[in-house]
């Protein structure tokens, strides 16, 4: 067994998702278990430089986590022949212009979502990806993580077995109450409520939504949204007070069409505005004509067409039935590593190996699409079709 180096600049991992999911519990985690194993036996060993402006954040994330490159000049750390691979989990202004300037020095290419802030720069740096790759090779990802969540892997091994019959509907409910900041610690950076700085609820959380609706439940043929800024005044990180100009909710309706040409409904409910009183913090609730299911990150519950009970109307009595006790747990039939681990083992293999991969950059600007779209029918209070995307 052979063991094989690959070289990965990582930038913007001193946020929250580049350190946790990107750097702690897939990076550090994989290089914890021995490598990615190949289709031949043999190992990739992730050899990440941690990239950033803060030298003292840098050396000391390094120090933390037993890396032992750091530095402060991507440049530098682009024009090194032996980094093979970028990984950008900056802000999303950056985003296109960082991974444009990785391509052209030759880099294979992994970033979070969205990938950019509007459809045009999506699409422009999924093309340069594109020509790249079948120039030189070069490869090129977008993180879909929600794809990998073990409640989400059970919903779609239940559409795969034809559990559902004609699949009718699904339902996403998504949020928590994040915390102003007057009297609890704020829990989300303040940027997330500055439309300035890239936030908002529908620019974060429609990306996420469109790979899922087209992965699990039908392509999304056209959109109608409401967005909303339920709380205006917020206080940032040092306590300032300030105007939150970015949605923190959205309301959406989709039409889908499902893998088998049906017609599938698709409700879209999200907020940071939302005290939770549900299996999780997101579920997705699927209705078909043989049987219906409900996931959440981890669990997902099933009721069939022949074990659905028949519930009476009666305004008048108390309701005796407890619901949720009449829906079956999908055990889990196997272990479920992490989600962003799971993906960036599938980017390694695909660069290492050139193993089967469908997540790429123009299904991240797809992603995008979709929020354009919604931000147009929030804004006309229309429908808005989503036609196919030609990158």
């Amino acid at each position: 067994m052979a063991i094989q180096r690959l070289g990965i600049i990582m930038h913007g991992v001193t946020g929250r998702m580049g350190m946790n999911q990107h750097l702690i519990r897939s990076i550090c985690a994989i290089r914890a278990q021995g490598g990615v194993t190949l289709s031949n036996g043999d190992k990739v060993m992730p050899d990440p430089i941690l990239i950033g402006r803060n030298a003292e954040k840098m050396e000391a994330l390094a120090k933390t986590h037993n890396i032992a490159r750091w530095g402060t000049d991507l440049d530098k750390a682009l024009a090194n022949k032996d980094d093979t691979v970028f990984f950008d989990a900056g802000t999303t202004q950056m985003r296109p212009t960082l991974l444009a300037k990785a391509i052209r020095a030759g880099k294979h290419v992994y970033c979070e979502k969205p990938i950019a802030t509007n459809l045009n720069e999506a699409v422009e740096i999924a093309r340069l990806a594109d020509e790249a790759g079948k120039a030189t090779g070069l490869k090129h990802g977008a993180v879909q993580d929600k794809l990998f969540l073990p409640g989400l892997r059970k919903l779609d091994m239940l559409r795969r077995a034809g559990f559902f019959g004609r699949m009718l509907s699904v339902r996403l409910e998504f949020g928590y109450w994040v915390f102003e900041g007057d009297l609890q610690p704020i829990q989300r950076p303040s940027w997330n409520y500055r439309k300035e700085d890239g936030g908002g609820m529908i620019l974060d959380m429609m990306c996420h939504w469109r790979y899922v609706l087209d992965n699990l439940f039908g392509e999304v043929k056209s959109v109608s949204c409401i967005g909303a800024t339920h709380i205006p005044t917020r206080w940032d990180e040092a306590g300032k007070p300030y105007e939150a100009t970015a949605d923190d909710a959205a309301y959406a309706t989709c039409e889908l069409t499902g893998h088998n040409g049906e017609p599938v409904i698709a409700q879209l409910n999200m907020s940071w505005a939302t005290r939770v009183r549900r299996d999780d913090l997101v579920t997705f609730h699927v209705d078909g004509t043989d049987g219906s299911a409900v996931a959440g990150l981890s669990s997902c519950r099933a009721q069939s067409r022949v074990a659905t009970p028949r519930p009476v109307w009666n305004p008048d009595e108390k309701q005796t039935m407890n619901f949720f006790d009449q829906w079956q747990e999908i055990p889990d039939s196997q272990v479920y590593d992490n989600g962003f681990k799971i993906q960036w083992e599938h980017f390694i293999r695909h660069v290492v190996e050139d193993a089967p991969y469908k997540w790429t950059l123009p299904e991240g600007a797809k992603g995008v699409q979709l929020v354009e779209a919604a931000l147009a029918s929030w804004q006309e209070r229309r429908w808005i079709d989503v036609p196919t995307l030609k990158v």
